[in-house]
């Protein structure tokens, strides 16, 4: 699987790097369709207790699945995005069957 992951208007983190590919690898292991991953984060200044964004989207067979999430910090803003994905993957695995 092919991972980007860019910061938006933000100095990127090596270590919130290493998080996010071990958790993708994580879903990797378990749905291995999937061939891309696009991940996005940014922070907004909100008056609000929360303001960092993950975007994630996943290239798989059939349309594209994306989930967001607006969280108090990075590590719970990838929980969260992952597991609405996981969810979607699911739901797509449960449609489309392999044929022999």
């Amino acid at each position: 699987m092919k991972m980007n992951i860019q910061f938006v208007n933000m100095s990127t983190s090596e270590t919130m790097e290493a998080y996010t590919v071990k958790k993708l690898n994580n879903l990797m292991k378990k749905y291995d369709k999937i061939i891309k991953a696009n991940v996005f984060f940014k922070k907004e200044n909100d008056s609000k207790d929360k303001g960092v964004i993950c975007e994630i989207e996943l290239s798989a067979p059939g349309p594209r699945l994306f989930a967001s999430s607006n969280e108090k910090n990075y590590e719970l803003a990838v929980k969260n995005t992952l597991k609405d994905l996981e969810i979607q993957l699911k739901k797509r695995k449960g449609i489309i069957k392999t044929y022999m």
